[in-house]
C-alpha cells in the first residue's frame, strides 16, 4: 500500500535526474544565490515530486526538505527584488506612488515623468492602471494604493512595479 503523499512505484518521477536538470538549466552554485541542495529540491519539486519522495532520495526527512525548499524560495524572491532594485537604479524614469493614492492618479504621474525623461510608454491609462495594480499585488486594493509603490520605466518602455 502506498501512503497518500508517496509516489507510486514505477511513476515517471523515478526517472527524474536532479543533477541532469541542474546541468541542463545551467545551474552554477558559485554564481547564484542558491545552494546545490536548494537548487536540487526546487528542480525536483518543479518536476512534480512530493517532498516525501525527495526526502527519500536525499536520505533526509520531509521536514528538512520543506525547510530547504522554503529557504530556496525565499532566496529566489530576494534575488528578484535585488534585480528589480538594480534595474530601478538604472531606469531613466522612477516614480513613487505614495500610500493612499487613488490608482486612477498613477498613470498621470508616470506619463509626466516619462515626458520629462523623453521615454515613451506604450500603454493607455487603463492598461497602465491594470499593470500597476496587477504587479503591485496586495499593495493595491480596488483603487487604493495601500503601500508605497515605485514604478520604473526603462528606456525601451518596460514597466516594473516594486
Amino acid at each position: 500500500m502506498v501512503a497518500d503523499d508517496a509516489t507510486p512505484e514505477g511513476d515517471a518521477s523515478d526517472d527524474v535526474d536532479a543533477a541532469e536538470l541542474l546541468e541542463s538549466a545551467g545551474f552554477d552554485a558559485d554564481a547564484g544565490v542558491l545552494t546545490e541542495r536548494q537548487a536540487e529540491v526546487l528542480a525536483l519539486r518543479e518536476r512534480g515530486l512530493r517532498q516525501s519522495d525527495i526526502a527519500d532520495r536525499l536520505g533526509t526527512s520531509r521536514a528538512n526538505v520543506s525547510s530547504v525548499e522554503a529557504s530556496a524560495r525565499d532566496n529566489v524572491e530576494r534575488a528578484k527584488e535585488t534585480v528589480a532594485f538594480a534595474e530601478a537604479l538604472s531606469s531613466p524614469v522612477r516614480v513613487e506612488i505614495p500610500q493612499g493614492t487613488d490608482l486612477y492618479d498613477a498613470p498621470k504621474r508616470v506619463y509626466d515623468a516619462c515626458d520629462e525623461a523623453g521615454v515613451k510608454v506604450n500603454q493607455t491609462a487603463p492598461d497602465l492602471m491594470k499593470t500597476i495594480g496587477d504587479r503591485a499585488g496586495d499593495a493595491v486594493y480596488g483603487r487604493e494604493v495601500r503601500e508605497r509603490l515605485f514604478v520604473t520605466v526603462s528606456a525601451d518602455g518596460r514597466i516594473r512595479v516594486r
